[in-house]
């Protein structure tokens, strides 16, 4: 059986920050930058993905009530794929954050449109 460490679907803030980082830097570093960089406050309820320039590791920071939660994960021989753009912060969903651990390419996975109608008739 494989047991694998997720993120719940349904975490409020999930944000992927697009430059790559220096991996030397610890739950410190990258606090930082959440609040100098981001302007956000690392220690409310939100989730930030950081990746290095080769793409092939990430880290996670969550503030958890007492405590950073550091989650990293480097990969062996494949690379993490998301979509371009120009903005340095992207809103993600809990469902999609899920994807990136797996390896999924989150700019190839598009639902279908969404379509909205006034009336039956």
């Amino acid at each position: 059986m494989k047991y694998r460490l997720r993120l719940h679907p349904r975490m409020p803030r999930i944000y992927l920050y697009r430059d790559p980082v220096d991996f030397r830097k610890s739950f410190r570093g990258l606090a930082a930058i959440v609040e100098q960089e981001l302007g956000h406050n690392p220690f409310e309820v939100a989730l930030y993905a950081f990746t290095n320039r080769r793409r092939d590791k990430i880290k996670l920071l969550y503030w958890e009530e007492n405590g950073f939660v550091l989650y990293y994960k480097s990969l062996a021989e494949e690379k993490f794929h998301w979509q371009g753009g120009e903005e340095e912060l992207v809103s993600l969903t809990g469902q999609q954050i899920n994807w990136l651990l797996d390896g999924y390419d989150l700019s190839a996975m598009k639902g279908h449109k969404k379509l909205h109608y006034e009336a039956t008739f």
